[in-house]
């Protein structure tokens, strides 16, 4: 295990750097936002902007990379976030958060797709699994740690924002100074809307509604929970064990749903996180009570996406992981838009419990649909399922597949820059008829 993991150790050290960094962002920017007088449509509109970013950056960010390299596009994307982190301090204004929020999750589109096609090409069919799984370890844990550190400094001071920054600024340490030869050329990925909704409607239209009501979570509940009278401190409590429940559960449940019916599965778990979200909206709970709420819905609404992703796995070739993948995370990437705005409008009108009734209604919905799937289409048994893989199902990034990418699949595009760059240089590697 060590040698496998010794050529990417620092790829993994930058990324743990940066993502404590966003996970403490994730918590301080709606603390920051209300003590700065935001009210809750504005924080959901930031919230959102940060998934806008994202989504244009799964898009934009393979040509930054063909254009500049690996490293170079690393660098320059980390010290762009490492900059905007500071920014929020220096420019409490809702229009400048918004922009800078975007900013963020374009830039993290582009890192994390860095990251994962060079753990792709530095892991082999035998130790991809590996690779893969410490890589979506260091992902939650790094994002849970990051989140802890906001009680570091009051939330009304410039403190927490320079900590995010000097985090974000450190990962680049790692991976400049790295003597690992940079991955092959980054190619785009095609999406396949219309197959997947064929194939596995319920992947399709859970990826989206989950990301809704996960987007609005990871955006807006730090701002429930201090709302709901929690203290700072309990509030990072809060978000870490919500998450670090989540992470948890998630292969147990994977494992399970691989003998029955995923879609039962998801259901279950809906409607546990529905039930949950009820009743941390009508009980006044506070203190430990609302942490135990925190940690119930964490364990059943996180995991959903894994489930969804598992599932269109089930139903689709092998041969088409890839843009499979890739219309997941995107059409996740739309919920998270359109979630935390919807979820903020409720918060205005009904308090900051608010939060957890929309991602109960928006369960609930979710529950209605897959049961009605259930009783249209007929499960697949055991033996024709995908093994349920967290690596291949983690909502952590771009697209993350036990196979290496192929240039020859159909469905993967090398962007036309490359081919014709590729072309001349074989033309001028030739040698001439006179040599």
């Amino acid at each position: 295990m060590p040698k496998t993991l010794r050529p990417i150790v620092s790829l993994l050290l930058g990324l743990a750097f940066l993502l404590a960094g966003s996970g403490l962002q994730f918590t301080l920017l709606p603390l920051r936002g209300s003590a700065e007088g935001f009210d809750d449509l504005a924080l959901g509109v930031i919230s959102s902007a940060y998934y806008v970013g994202f989504v244009s950056g799964c898009l934009l960010a393979p040509y930054l990379i063909l254009r500049a390299g690996h490293i170079r596009a690393f660098t320059a994307m980390v010290a762009v976030a490492a900059a905007v982190a500071l920014a929020y301090a220096l420019a409490p204004v809702v229009v400048a958060w918004i922009a800078f929020r975007g900013i963020t999750g374009l830039c993290f589109a582009g890192l994390y797709l860095v990251v994962e096609s060079w753990l792709n090409d530095r892991a082999s069919n035998e130790t991809r699994g590996l690779v893969l799984s410490a890589y979506v370890v260091v992902n939650y844990g790094a994002i849970t740690f990051g989140q802890a550190l906001v009680t570091l400094y009051p939330i009304a001071e410039a403190g927490n924002f320079m900590v995010a920054a000097m985090l974000s600024s450190l990962a680049i340490v790692p991976v400049a100074l790295t003597r690992a030869a940079q991955p092959a050329p980054i190619t785009t990925v095609s999406f396949r809307v219309g197959q997947l909704y064929r194939a596995a409607p319920v992947a399709l239209v859970a990826s989206f509604m989950i990301g809704a009501a996960n987007g609005a979570f990871w955006g807006l509940a730090p701002l429930s929970a201090a709302g709901s009278g929690l203290s700072i401190d309990q509030v990072a409590l809060f978000m870490s064990t919500a998450v670090l429940a989540g992470a948890i559960v998630q292969w147990p449940v994977g494992r399970l749903s691989d003998r029955v019916d995923r879609r039962l599965v998801l259901l279950v778990l809906l409607i546990g996180a529905a039930a949950a979200g009820v009743a941390s909206w009508l009980i006044s709970a506070s203190g430990m009570m609302l942490l135990l709420f925190g940690i119930l819905f964490g364990a059943l609404a996180l995991p959903g996406y894994s489930l969804a992703a598992a599932h269109a796995y089930d139903k689709t070739p092998a041969s088409d992981v890839v843009p499979i993948a890739a219309t997941i995370l995107l059409t996740n990437g739309l919920g998270s838009v359109v979630g935390p705005l919807i979820a903020a409008a409720f918060m205005s009108a009904e308090g900051p419990r608010a939060l957890f009734l929309f991602t109960a209604m928006v369960q609930a919905l979710l529950a209605a649909y897959v049961v009605y799937r259930t009783q249209v289409q007929v499960s697949l048994a055991p033996p024709q399922k995908t093994d349920f893989d967290l690596a291949a199902t983690a909502l952590v990034g771009t697209v993350v597949t036990h196979d290496a990418l192929d240039p020859a699949d159909p469905s993967i595009i090398i962007p036309e820059a490359y081919a014709r760059a590729s072309m001349q240089a074989n033309a001028g590697s030739t040698p001439s008829s006179e040599s």
